[in-house]
């Protein structure tokens, strides 16, 4: 059983979406409804359906276990790195959201490559997502320039010569009064 989908909501959903649609489903299928009705077994055991969802998420820690993607969000954009971190490694779903925002939080912590593999892991599970899509090449884009960059920079032997020749000069000037 997904206690997701007996709820009726996403495996991202935050802890008060979990909670409003625990509340309408009891209302809905409470046996005080059902009094003297033909499908007052069927709602009880829709309402024992519900009750053992509900419970299989609380069971996963309590209300800490919760991960709201929203607040782990504005924490990254507010660089308040530790507290996104923190809200991250407490989460027990590893969708794509989650891997989309350890990207993030990778990247703005200058660790490049995890980035890239984290937010190409959040498009291969959610290929349709254009968030996820268009910052994975973005950040593709961003590497193959600094790519090409130091690449070229490596292969400019007139650099290389001017370089040597002032570190020379450098040496000579520290050595000697003599420059």
């Amino acid at each position: 059983m997904n206690p997701y989908e007996v709820l009726g909501i996403s495996e991202n959903a935050t802890e008060e979406e979990i909670k409003t649609a625990y509340r309408e489903l009891v209302k809905k299928y409470h046996p005080d409804k059902y009094q003297n009705n033909p499908l007052s077994e069927l709602a009880e055991e829709k309402l024992r359906e519900v009750n053992k969802a509900y419970e299989m998420l609380q069971s996963k820690g309590g209300s800490s276990s919760f991960v709201d993607f929203q607040e782990i969000r504005m924490n990254i954009d507010r660089n308040n790195l530790i507290q996104a971190e923190q809200l991250l490694n407490k989460a027990s779903v590893r969708n794509a959201e989650w891997y989309f925002l350890s990207g993030m939080l990778s990247y703005k912590k200058g660790w490049y490559d995890d980035a890239i593999n984290k937010v190409q892991q959040a498009v291969n599970m959610d290929p349709n997502n254009y968030e996820y899509r268009d910052a994975f090449n973005r950040m593709k884009s961003m590497g193959h320039g600094y790519q090409g960059y130091a690449s070229n920079y490596r292969q400019s032997s007139n650099s290389d010569a001017f370089c040597q020749a002032l570190q020379c000069y450098l040496c000579l000037d520290c050595c000697c009064d003599c420059i």
